[in-house]
């Protein structure tokens, strides 16, 4: 780790390897001896307030890597917003109700369902529950801690809370006295091992995919035209129910049609006629759009058809008879007679023509559309099912049966009775509880609703005015789910939850009391029961009377969702708790709230439900949906599918600001990704280490060349308008971006890099210019040895006077920070990440690469651009991941700046100067580079190494009037080149061949393609490659009508072949070239960098530190002797060697055999 006691105003020492993980729980403490979070409430306490809410976990399990993903955009934008000055109050919470906290509780106690909790009793049953959802706060907490989440636990909300509950009470009250809640007896989704209803956002969450049979049923037709003498063909995916069948709908519009298996489907007519006398016809009744599809060859039809209003009340043989059949009035609910009182043809606007028979099967006790519908023709509802799932267990070849088990004995006596049409077996997805997995049945019971339905226009208008990360979830699938809403079933048949504050009249059960608080129940009670725990039992035991009539609370309890919903305001104790409206009203809306994808029907859906049914508002403007972080196998992390991994671990093997990176940056937070070892390690490598070592890389240089940033007494400081930066002398420019140099700390060689050759490059490389092209002087540019040198030169040289390297960095931080502030403006993290790390990547390899030997000469201009660009940089990281960056802070602006906070993140979020940001210089450093990266790729592709020296390269004369003599210099440097020409001094390098593309060409030519390919070959190959790379050309053929071939770039191979002792290589249009003559004076060039390069890694061995300075000791013979000889002046200022001698080599010399080459290096 870096230093702990600096000296005073200079770097800490700053070591190339880290332990990302022990560093953390360095910061961790230091944040706890500072109290730097409370720090920044305190700073910001005037601030504009910006609001997020927490989205509450439940602590009945420990906490899995999947809670990390939320927590880190719950932690980002917060601290990116404090650092702008805005004042974020961080409220946790804790989920405590509902029915995954039951279920693990009935697990531990070895429950099977709710007759186990009643015999056990409610009161324990209930404090254990109380007691499960504490039990790992502990493990939260540290998960929290770990991972630098920043949120006040200690002034947290709990939904069990009596509070809590007392506020979720009074938004019911709001909502029953708008006559929105009522009780309705509605077929809904039922968990029979839970039992309990469903709201349709639990079930939205439970779908798996189930093989189930898909049958088609003969129904007898016993009355109307077609009595005795056909059939009704009706389709299944749920033979059990069939069972209760109860009427057969059709669509009023649609056109039904007889059909007759043909016995001769050959020969037979598509119509024919049933004999009427046959009572054993097999003629069937199906709608006509579906008559082919479900039918088919070997069946024909009648003639006669039927329009569905036309078969209204024809009657036919259900095909069980297990149930006793209700006696009903037989009359509609519009009064018209009916024929019996079960088992006709019904009318329904709902049956389709898309898939099965067009004739649906009615069982209204357990389809939400059957019950409304059958209810109009006065039919009665027979539920044949238990609570528990089972049928009745007095029904013969059922009774007993689990539901969904009923299906193949059902099938297999369907069958046997010759019913059965035809079964066919198919995936499909069916609705399971979304805790424990077993089948949901939509079963017809009471329940209580809230009327969401009356609101669907509000809902969507509140959805419009809401921004949605990613947007496509606004008009897809949230949009969608509040088109299609349906009311809210909002009551429990269960134990652990909020109690509905609904107290009925034992006479009268209409007469319905909504209390909102327990003070107000104390009123109807007339005594004072404000004290009193407000869940089961006790509050089942107070009873009140009015106007003579016992009133009873129901026995239901809220669903869990209609808690998560209320935290807007119950998180406060709103409007109970004492100061409750004022930080209500302070904190509604929120400015974000972020949470995975199954939470968009889920939290989501009821914040929004409950703020616009209460208030008339969403309660948040800003929503991130994430996509779910998923184990190795590919499923989503969930306790109960056991594939959780453990999030500790982890951080302490990779670090936490990986780990938040990963979840914040690294592909699309809005899609599912995988975690694991090998993502995390690709964040430490190339974006954690890149930039903790160019921060080493830069303290190891200052420190060595005694230079601080630091302010002294006898140097004047540089106003803003001289070094062009905007924060003050210590943050000039703007700031920078993290140098690189390798993931071992170590920094190339120009012999490793390829750097060029001239007296240019020696020793500082090019001199500081202005903007004019003239030469700094030493007091303009902030070198020499006067005040300015002081402490390594405290005045940042101004901008127009340093490198140009420099200036172009200047310039792309400045940009940087203009992208990354709009980025997280519009809550796009992943955008931000990749900003980061391109510039990181950047920065390392080619400014701090391209930059070295500057730093090893102590250039003021380099060392103060590196400065202020790690100190910016530092503050745009400093949200995604606030431990490393907290170090660097600590180690090279505390140290040395006394006005520094003391916490980057007490530091403000840093601001773009758009008058140092250069356009021009910026294009033009990226054809540099594009250049330098075509330039690498010839010389790998004629097998040059790079350390030997090219005499020229040619670039194009557009791409060399865009560069400067500097920026020309550093191409030079890059590609080890002596000079940088364009193509016109050398005339063409390139040999062209030009073939024919037959497969293009016969298409259109036919017969004429060998001679249009003639033509091709007999033509100019250059010319026709210069000519098609503007369009089409023609070419003569006489064969060709017209006498001209017109061709296209498709319907030529150009082949290019560099002409002997040129390296060629173009791409996008950029074209490099380099000449592979080495003359003997490159020869030697070459081997003065073997030399280097073997110095270097003599160096390396023998344990010295890049900065270290060195007495060389050389032997070598001939040729190579010659070149060291030459270049020794380069040799002895690239190895740091303060002396060379040639001398002959000692037995414990460093020796490289294939150059015959020995030396000895010797610390200073």
């Amino acid at each position: 780790m870096s230093e702990t006691t600096p000296e005073a105003g200079r770097y800490a020492a700053v070591p190339p390897q880290v332990d990302l993980p022990a560093m953390e729980h360095e910061i961790i403490d230091l944040w706890h001896r500072q109290h730097t979070f409370e720090k920044t409430l305190e700073a910001t306490k005037d601030g504009e307030p910006w609001t997020f809410f927490e989205g509450p976990p439940t602590a009945n399990g420990q906490p899995g890597t999947h809670h990390v993903e939320a927590r880190v955009f719950k932690d980002v934008f917060p601290r990116y917003r404090t650092m702008r000055g805005y004042h974020v109050d961080r409220k946790a919470g804790w989920d405590c109700h509902g029915l995954p906290v039951e279920l693990a509780v009935e697990k531990e106690l070895g429950f099977s369902g709710k007759p186990d909790i009643e015999q056990y009793g409610v009161e324990p049953f209930n404090a254990k529950c109380r007691e499960s959802v504490t039990r790992h706060v502990d493990a939260f907490r540290e998960l929290t801690e770990r991972m630098g989440y920043w949120v006040n636990m200690d002034d947290a909300y709990w939904t069990m809370k009596s509070s809590y509950v007392e506020s979720v009470w009074w938004g019911l009250k709001q909502v029953f006295d708008k006559g929105l809640l009522g009780e309705d007896h509605r077929v809904a989704p039922y968990c029979p091992r839970c039992g309990t209803t469903l709201s349709d956002h639990e079930l939205a969450q439970g779908y798996q995919d189930d093989r189930d049979p898909s049958i088609y049923v003969r129904f007898p037709v016993t009355s109307g035209p077609l009595a005795g003498r056909a059939q009704l063909l009706v389709w299944t995916t749920t033979p059990w129910t069939l069972v209760s069948n109860t009427a057969v709908a059709v669509r009023p519009d649609v056109r039904y049609v007889v059909a007759h298996k043909d016995p001769d489907p050959e020969s037979a007519d598509t119509t024919a006629s049933a004999s009427s006398a046959d009572p054993t016809s097999d003629d069937l009744v199906i709608a006509e759009p579906l008559f082919e599809q479900v039918l088919g060859e070997g069946w024909s039809l009648t003639g006669e058809s039927f329009l569905g209003s036309e078969m209204e009340l024809w009657t036919y043989q259900r095909p069980y008879e297990l149930l006793d059949w209700p006696t009903t009035e037989h009359v509609t609910v519009d009064g018209r007679p009916t024929p019996a009182d079960a088992n006709f043809i019904i009318l329904a606007d709902y049956v389709t023509t898309s898939d099965g028979t067009g004739l649906v099967h009615q069982a209204p006790a357990f389809g939400a559309d059957d019950l409304l519908t059958c209810r109009k023709y006065g039919l009665p509802l027979v539920n044949p099912i238990e609570p528990d799932g089972t049928f009745c267990k007095d029904l013969p070849m059922v009774g007993g049966m689990f539901f969904k088990s009923a299906d193949k004995p059902i099938c297999e006596d369907l069958d046997k009775r010759e019913i059965m049409f035809r079964l066919e077996m198919h995936w499909h997805s069916y609705p399971h509880c979304w805790r424990c997995d077993t089948p949901l049945i939509y079963y017809a019971q009471p329940s209580w609703y809230i009327r969401t339905t009356k609101l669907k226009e509000q809902l969507l208008a509140q959805n419009e005015s809401t921004n949605w990360f990613p947007d496509t979830i606004k008009h897809g699938r949230y949009g969608d789910w509040l088109e299609n809403n349906i009311d809210w079933a909002v009551s429990r048949s269960r134990y652990w939850g909020t109690p509905l504050p609904l107290w009925r009249n034992e006479d009268d059960p209409s007469d319905v009391i909504c209390v909102g608080s327990l003070a107000e129940l104390s009123q109807y009670v007339g005594r004072d029961v404000t004290d009193m725990d407000p869940h089961r039992p006790f509050i089942d035991e107070v009873t009140f009377t009015r106007d003579g009539h016992t009133y009873r609370r129901v026995p239901e309890v809220a669903d869990a969702w209609l808690d998560s919903g209320s935290m807007p305001f119950a998180q406060w104790g709103y409007p109970h708790v004492p100061g409750s409206k004022e930080k209500f009203e302070q904190n509604f809306p929120a400015d974000f709230i972020c949470e995975a994808i199954d939470q968009t029907r889920g939290w989501f859906y009821t914040l929004m439900a409950v703020g616009t049914l209460v208030f008339g508002q969403s309660p948040y403007r800003n929503v991130l949906c994430l996509g779910h972080i998923l184990a190795a196998d590919g499923r989503k992390m969930s306790k109960h599918l056991g594939n959780i991994l453990l999030p500790i671990p982890l951080m302490d093997a990779h670090g936490a600001d990986a780990l938040r990176w990963f979840m914040a940056a690294d592909g699309s937070p809005w899609s599912a990704r995988r975690v694991g070892d090998e993502a995390l390690q690709e964040t430490v490598r190339k974006v954690l280490l890149t930039y903790w070592n160019t921060v080493s890389f830069h303290a190891l240089y200052a420190r060595a060349n005694d230079w601080t940033p630091a302010p002294t007494e006898s140097a004047a400081v540089a106003t803003d308008a001289e070094s062009g930066c905007g924060d003050g002398p210590s943050r000039g420019c703007g700031g920078v971006v993290p140098p690189a140099h390798d993931v071992d700390g170590s920094v190339a060689t120009d012999a490793e890099s390829g750097y060029g050759n001239g007296p240019s490059r020696e020793c500082g490389g090019v001199p500081a210019r202005g903007a004019d092209g003239s030469v700094a002087t030493d007091a303009e540019s902030g070198r020499g040895n006067g005040p300015s040198r002081e402490c390594g030169g405290v005045v940042p040289p101004a901008l127009k006077y340093r490198h140009i390297l420099d200036r172009w960095l200047v310039s792309a931080t400045n940009v940087l920070v203009r992208e990354v502030t709009d980025a997280l403006e519009n809550f796009d993290t992943q955008r931000t990440g990749q900003l980061l790390a391109a510039f990181i990547d950047d920065l390392s390899n080619w400014y701090v690469r391209r930059s070295r030997r500057r730093f090893w000469a102590g250039d003021p201009s380099a060392l103060w651009t590196l400065h202020e660009t790690l100190e910016v940089l530092t503050r745009l990281m400093a949200p995604m991941v606030p431990f490393i960056t907290e170090r660097v802070w600590q180690d090279l602006i505390v140290t040395t700046d006394p006005s520094a906070p003391e916490s980057v993140h007490l530091a403000s979020w840093p601001t773009v100067d758009e008058s140092v940001v250069d356009e021009q210089l910026d294009e033009a450093m990226a054809v540099v580079r594009r250049i330098v990266e075509l330039g690498r790729g010839a010389r790998a592709e004629a097998r040059v190494k790079t350390r030997q020296p090219l005499a020229r390269a040619l670039i194009s004369s557009a791409a060399l009037a865009k560069l400067d003599d500097d920026l020309q210099a550093e191409i030079r440097s890059e590609l080890n080149v002596v000079a940088l020409e364009s193509f016109g001094s050398a005339g063409d390098l390139v040999d062209h061949s030009a073939k024919a593309n037959f497969r293009s060409l016969g298409k259109r030519f036919a017969k004429a393609t060998p001679k249009v390919a003639a033509a091709i070959a007999a033509a100019d190959a250059a010319q026709l490659a210069t000519d098609l790379a503007s369009g089409p050309v023609s070419l003569p053929v006489a064969e060709v009508e017209g006498g001209q071939a017109v061709i296209t770039a498709e319907d030529v191979i150009i082949s290019e072949r560099p002409r002997e002792g040129w390296s060629v290589l173009n791409e996008q249009g950029e074209t490099v070239a380099l000449d592979l003559e080495i003359t003997p004076q490159l020869a030697r060039a070459g081997l003065a960098r073997d030399v280097i390069r073997f110095i270097q890694d003599t160096r390396k061995q023998a344990g010295l530190d890049v900065s270290d300075r060195i007495e060389l000791a050389w032997d070598a013979s001939g040729e190579l002797a010659e070149a060291v000889e030459e270049h020794l002046g380069q040799i002895t200022d690239e190895v740091l060697a303060v002396s060379a001698t040639h001398a002959e080599r000692g037995a414990d010399w460093a020796v490289e055999p294939d150059l015959d080459l020995a030396v000895q290096v010797v610390k200073v």
